[in-house]
């Protein structure tokens, strides 16, 4: 899809802003490479410091950036970026798209439809990598929506890194398509129900970006 992929190389630092939440890992780090920098000329430790302590806060940097997009249009959208894990049907007749979202890729999630934030329910459990399947047991947050597809349910699964999933918005909050909704910090994946009947347009391998790639087919 061409459109996906112009949107995925335009995501660089430049004119990106940073995401919410990213602060309690970003400026330890952020904050330690420009100490160790100030003394790296007087310390030989502070040196030796300085080049690895930068370098994590460059990654720390690029891993939570959060972009603007140009929201496509189509009924559902993806709410991460990503590849698309698996498809399966459930036994409610609904289809469940999941995507796996590496260290690599946003980790800022976005709605995939319009409509009401019905429910925001925060679920422990453990860290098992997110492309693992047992990962259905992790921590997560389960969302739901009231959509002009009805209820659209979408889960965010925290994975062996990422051990913390920040909400942006609470329950009763009206959401356009494409709105940041919250983030997921590291590895971790995106779980999203399509109701029955709602054909899925992507196939698995698929990369996805969270506001641009459509998930359902006409």
């Amino acid at each position: 899809m061409p459109h996906s992929q112009t949107s995925a190389h335009r995501d660089s630092l430049v004119g990106a802003r940073l995401a919410r939440g990213a602060s309690p890992w970003l400026l330890p780090t952020v904050a330690t490479a420009a100490l160790s920098l100030a003394r790296a000329r007087r310390s030989g430790a502070a040196k030796a410091v300085a080049v690895p302590a930068t370098a994590l806060a460059a990654g720390m940097l690029w891993f939570f950036r959060d972009p603007e997009r140009e929201i496509a249009t189509g009924r559902v959208i993806s709410p991460a970026d990503g590849v698309v894990q698996s498809i399966m049907p459930w036994k409610d007749g609904r289809t469940r798209v999941a995507i796996f979202m590496s260290p690599l890729n946003v980790h800022v999630n976005r709605a995939p439809l319009a409509g009401t934030v019905t429910s925001v329910e925060h679920i422990p459990g453990g860290f098992v990598p997110a492309f693992n399947k047992e990962s259905e047991n992790n921590e997560r947050v389960v969302w739901h929506f009231d959509t002009e597809l009805g209820d659209i349910e979408m889960i965010q699964i925290a994975g062996a890194v990422a051990r913390r999933i920040v909400p942006y918005i609470p329950e009763g909050t009206k959401v356009e398509q494409g709105d940041r909704i919250g983030l997921i910090r590291f590895g971790s994946r995106v779980d999203l129900y399509l109701p029955e009947g709602v054909e899925v347009a992507v196939e698995v391998g698929q990369k996805t970006v969270a506001g641009v790639t459509r998930i359902d087919r006409d």
